[in-house]
């Protein structure tokens, strides 16, 4: 059974494409009392206000009829920003060779977020340069992953 992002990332994909953007992920969220559909979009030179009215706009009817959420929710369309979430391999890809923060659930170091450089990935765990060593971190220790930007350029 398919879940409800997986299934709106279905529906969506195809839509964005034509409307000149890249589906970068669908996150599915209750947040209190409340839902939201956060639809992340991408191209070439960056996302704007009107990029995200845009596809917000032709979007609406395709979700509305497929009807997936029952709930009364949110839709908010974005981009991913400059440091990204990475949650599935398709991110791991773009992110290969980047500067990339580690968040876990236990620690490494007695840290419990790390930085290193994207080497490699598998099902099971990541791999990462981190204070000149090559280290593997079991992916079920991660509770989230993201590029990270070097805002001192």
């Amino acid at each position: 059974m398919a879940s409800i992002e997986e299934k709106v990332e279905t529906l969506l994909q195809s839509k964005i494409t034509q409307l000149g953007y890249d589906l970068y992920d669908v996150e599915y969220a209750k947040e209190g009392k409340n839902y939201f559909l956060r639809i992340f979009i991408d191209k070439e030179n960056g996302i704007d206000l009107n990029d995200c009215e845009k596809v917000n706009d032709g979007i609406m009817d395709l979700l509305d009829e497929a009807d997936y959420i029952k709930e009364q929710y949110f839709l908010e369309v974005s981009s991913p920003g400059i440091e990204r979430v990475l949650r599935k391999d398709k991110h791991l890809d773009t992110a290969m060779g980047e500067k990339i923060e580690v968040s876990l659930y236990t620690t490494i170091d007695k840290k419990k977020k790390i930085e290193g450089i994207l080497t490699g990935y598998d099902e099971e765990k990541i791999t990462m340069t981190y204070e000149n060593d090559e280290i593997s971190i079991p992916r079920k220790d991660i509770s989230q992953m993201k590029t990270k930007y070097d805002w001192n350029q």
